[in-house]
């Protein structure tokens, strides 16, 4: 498990623009990404995790997009620990549910602990752990999305958390959510200890 720590056997890492494939080892499951840099000035912030690997005895395929906010520090952690951290739960293998959850609440307060560090960034992630190609957990904070291709269909396998659908449980916990044109045109700023629902790491 130790070898998975900061997981250099993974493909990723920071690209303006890159592509891969691969396919499980198991089944006949298969996967492709595509990074493309937009048209903002600033350098790419977005992370990606792509790759199946062997651990106690099953196969995982671990699949996960960080995109980064003011920076690309928050992705680069993410990409950094955030498997990790799901797969050190002592009951991943038995619950995996809970201890995705757990991960990813323990690596958010990791982030804001390291703020000085970190900077006033955040990222969004998506993550999907396949099991032996027989069992799917995904999991995200923030905007980013899963979809599926089965048979050529687009199956969305995760929900949008936005700051205008997320007002009522932002605002009934004492935060409130703004646009700020000036910012990034139509960029919302959330100022709660919420933050966390919408984007790891984010710093009011």
């Amino acid at each position: 498990m130790d070898n998975l720590c900061c997981f250099p056997q993974l493909s990723g890492g920071r690209s303006s623009c890159g592509s891969g494939k691969g396919r499980s080892q198991q089944g006949p499951v298969k996967y492709g990404f595509s990074l493309v840099k937009g048209k903002a000035s600033h350098p790419m912030e977005d992370y990606h995790v792509a790759k199946f690997l062997h651990t106690n005895g099953r196969e995982l395929g671990l699949f996960a997009i960080y995109d980064g906010h003011l920076g690309d520090s928050v992705p680069a952690y993410l990409q950094k620990h955030l498997f990790s951290n799901i797969l050190k739960e002592d009951d991943f293998w038995s619950d995996p549910n809970t201890s995705i959850a757990k991960a990813y609440e323990r690596t958010d307060e990791a982030i804001l602990s390291h703020t000085p560090d970190l900077g006033r960034g955040g990222s969004t992630a998506v993550t999907a752990i396949l099991i032996n190609s027989r069992h799917l957990w995904v999991a995200n904070v923030g905007d980013s999305r899963a979809v599926l291709s089965r048979k050529g269909q687009a199956m969305q396998m995760s929900v949008d958390h936005e700051p205008n659908t997320e007002r009522g449980s932002i605002e009934n916990k004492g935060g409130f959510v703004s646009n700020m044109p000036d910012y990034l045109e139509h960029v919302c700023h959330i100022e709660s200890a919420l933050r966390q629902l919408i984007s790891t790491g984010d710093q009011a």
